[in-house]
């Protein structure tokens, strides 16, 4: 009942709102997300995406960007509020719709996908455009890509080895990431981004593994002071490494919103969404990860640690029940197993030194 009721005050506000600006353009999208509206998300993809939407269809496109959950529900309902013509468009991570997006759960196992954004990204818009198509079959697809995986921060304890993450209480984004965690020895915490930096600061948790993207945006800087590293971020490093696990985000389109278009006005939409804004979302996300983990490495309070290989090959035999439990799982109508062999070709097709 309160998840209906929400849905109904989302409904309520979205046409009170809509009702109360007068809109020229023949589409107009309103646009919700979980973050804040100077998120990086926003700031550098999403209203430069609407920009080049409204300049080229000459002002017959609008976008209407709602940040924080703007128009009602939470994080974990944005998939249903697109899908129910609540909101037109969501920018979301699909783990927070855990059991929704079974093919592309493949996307988060451990050590399967290169680290950073753009490449990555390149790899998870190709599978799911070519073998996790049925996931999206209820949506209109804009974007689907990688955050650029993950590294272990924590407060005060340095994390160099297995024996290191034994107890330690780390903050999980996804389903996938949490038992990632729980199968290296650590506990596994799941929480929003907007809570890090409180239960950091009061010792609810010991750090958390994430993007480095979102590191000073959610003031983890402040309380971590040891980031390890599993992979470079630097494509010619040697040797070249899967990162332990990636947040796979997308943005989803009604379907109906998208079906009534004007013919003309679908093609800029698609003309600057797919791989386009795929792309664009991981090119963003390397900037910000570069810029960051660049700033963070010259502090004298922080350190950078990158794993040695024998470690990095403990993590990978320690992590692999992770993938064989979801090979192993029955749910859905699909071949487990050939999903993640199709997702290993993509990965070699685009990251030849990767080994998975």
């Amino acid at each position: 009942m309160m998840r209906v009721n929400k849905m109904v005050a989302a409904v309520a506000a979205g046409f009170f709102i809509a009702a109360n600006n007068a809109y020229s353009a023949e589409v107009n999208l309103r646009f919700e997300h979980f973050l804040p509206a100077n998120s990086n998300a926003q700031k550098n993809v999403i209203e430069p995406w609407c920009e080049d939407l409204n300049e080229e269809s000459d002002g017959r496109i609008e976008c209407d960007i709602y940040p924080s959950m703007q128009l009602g529900g939470e994080p974990s309902q944005l998939v249903d509020m697109v899908r129910n013509n609540v909101i037109d468009v969501a920018w979301t991570a699909l783990g927070y719709s855990p059991g929704r997006f079974r093919r592309s759960e493949a996307l988060e196992l451990p050590f399967i996908l290169p680290a950073g954004g753009e490449t990555a990204s390149r790899i998870v818009w190709d599978y799911s455009q070519r073998y996790a198509q049925e996931d999206f079959e209820d949506y209109k697809v804009l974007a689907v890509y990688s955050d650029g995986g993950g590294a272990i921060h924590t407060t005060s304890k340095a994390v160099h080895d297995l024996d290191d993450l034994d107890g330690l209480r780390l903050r999980a984004s996804t389903r996938m990431a949490s038992k990632l965690l729980d199968s290296l020895g650590a506990t596994p915490v799941s929480m929003p981004p907007s809570q890090i930096a409180n239960t950091l600061s009061k010792g609810v948790i010991d750090g958390a593994l994430a993007v480095w993207e979102v590191v000073p945006p959610t003031k983890m800087d402040e309380t971590t002071f040891y980031h390890t590293e599993v992979s470079s971020y630097d494509p010619n490093a040697e040797p070249e490494r899967a990162t332990s696990t990636v947040t796979t985000l997308a943005v989803l389109m009604n379907k109906r919103k998208y079906q009534n278009m004007p013919e003309d006005l679908k093609k800029i939409l698609d003309k600057y969404s797919g791989e386009a804004l795929s792309v664009r979302f991981g090119k963003a996300w390397d900037d910000k990860i570069q810029e960051y983990r660049d700033d963070i490495g010259t502090q004298p309070d922080q350190e950078i640690i990158r794993v040695d290989d024998k470690v990095y090959e403990n993590m990978l035999e320690a992590s692999g029940k992770v993938t064989e439990e979801w090979l192993a799982s029955n749910k859905g109508d699909f071949d487990r197993q050939e999903m993640l062999d199709h997702l290993k070709d993509t990965v070699s097709e685009y990251a030849s030194g990767i080994e998975n």
